[in-house]
């Protein structure tokens, strides 16, 4: 039942992807940004109904395989509403910078053939992605099956691997989503140098926040974890901890990879971003595979979240290398470079320290929501404090940078 909601559903998603793209390039970032919370509250209160209807999984003993079809009824119907809303409200918008809507059949020479053979790498792109994902999920949870352990199977590499995502799809894209219309227009132009200067901005700023991120996964992991799942016990929370931590630092590579693939996107070259997702998958499969037959079951899939952030590290210099070729010269490298050195050595005693606050606030107070909550409010003080401190004595320019735009929009 559910499913009969799900291409309705990909075909809202899709226009408001497109509306999204069309404001932006008319430089209107705002409502691709907001939007989406209009879907949000709709799914809540979706939710909540379904709650209302057929109360927790506590009480009611409900689970995935058993929701009735009224129940999967009326998420669909919910999941879909939400699109929807999310896709009409992006109207007004495109309104007010002059573009209308309206129905055309002259479909020859607007690019719809150049449009499909990019988007037919870009499909080959997902089916990549998805059969390295398949071999993790099926690895994943076969060690979880094995595992004596709560908190070892692919619902806990999921759900870590959501949280860790959070930072990249907040920051990154959203930044990105500003310079790509930038980046575009000088690529058309052959404008290299201007392409260099953008990617290399690009990946400087969001390093600023993502770097110290990237360690705070690693320091904060538990208390995260232990907060936001404790109710499926203490011991499966602190394990999907543990791969949070396994995930975190392998945040660095997945953003700048994010960044880099731009400059591709960029030059309407979708081609090597398949070419390179095929290398991630098949580093990800492997050093996967690897983790499932030397590691204890328990610690199996805590090695396959490091490993994923090893296989975008190897994705990064293949990327790095071919994108350098096709600009003709350096890519800003030591300047990038630096940046991310000196605001790893800024990261390194925040993590240290807050993940010593952390513990020790744990062991006073124990794992539970109060526990975990003064940790990690405690520990996230501790990391971007001492961070700021350090970074602002190194002279990193990219964070003063960031701190006057800041101050200047608040009028200071």
């Amino acid at each position: 039942t559910f499913v009969r909601y799900f291409l309705p559903s990909i075909f809202f998603m899709g226009i408001h992807v497109v509306m999204g793209q069309v404001l932006n390039a008319r430089g209107k970032f705002g409502a691709m940004m907001w939007t989406p919370v209009l879907n949000n509250i709709v799914i809540i209160v979706t939710l909540g109904m379904f709650i209302w209807v057929y109360g927790t999984s506590a009480d009611s003993g409900m689970k995935v395989a058993n929701i009735p079809p009224e129940g999967q009824r009326l998420l669909g119907i919910g999941v879909l509403l939400g699109l929807v809303v999310q896709a009409l409200a992006m109207i007004p918008y495109l309104r007010e910078t002059g573009f209308r809507l309206r129905l055309r059949f002259d479909w020859r020479g607007h690019g719809l053939g150049k449009a499909a053979t990019l988007a037919k790498w870009t499909v080959l792109f997902v089916l990549a992605n998805q059969a390295g994902a398949l071999v993790v999920s099926q690895l994943s949870t076969a060690a979880g099956k094995h595992s004596d352990v709560g908190g070892t199977g692919f619902s806990a590499y999921a759900n870590a691997q959501l949280i860790w995502g959070l930072p990249q799809a907040i920051i990154t894209v959203s930044l990105m989503a500003a310079l790509l219309p930038r980046i575009s227009r000088s690529a058309s132009e052959g404008d290299g140098g201007a392409v260099r200067e953008d990617i290399s901005q690009g990946l400087r700023t969001t390093a600023v926040a993502i770097v110290p991120v990237a360690f705070g996964f690693v320091s904060l992991g538990i208390p995260m974890c232990t907060l936001i799942f404790g109710s499926s016990g203490t011991g499966d929370a602190t394990n999907m901890g543990y791969m949070l931590m396994a995930f975190g630092l392998g945040l660095i590579p997945y953003s700048v990879q994010y960044v880099v693939l731009r400059a591709f996107y960029a030059y309407e070259d979708t081609r090597t971003p398949f070419y390179n997702t095929v290398i991630v998958a098949a580093v990800n499969a492997g050093a996967s595979v690897l983790c499932y037959v030397l590691l204890p079951a328990r610690w199996s899939v805590i090695g396959m979240s490091a490993a994923y952030g090893l296989a975008y590290a190897i994705g990064v210099g293949v990327a790095w290398n071919r994108l350098r070729k096709r600009l003709g010269g350096d890519l800003d490298g030591s300047h990038v470079l630096r940046t991310y050195a000196r605001l790893c050595i800024a990261s390194v005693p925040a993590a240290l320290v807050s993940g010593a606050a952390c513990y020790g606030v744990g062991h006073v107070l124990g794992q539970g929501v109060v526990g975990s909550f003064a940790a990690l409010v405690a520990g996230g003080i501790l990391l971007f404090g001492i961070f700021f401190v350090a970074a602002r004595r190194m002279r990193i320019e990219e964070l003063n940078s960031l701190v006057g735009m800041v101050r200047g929009r608040l009028g200071r």
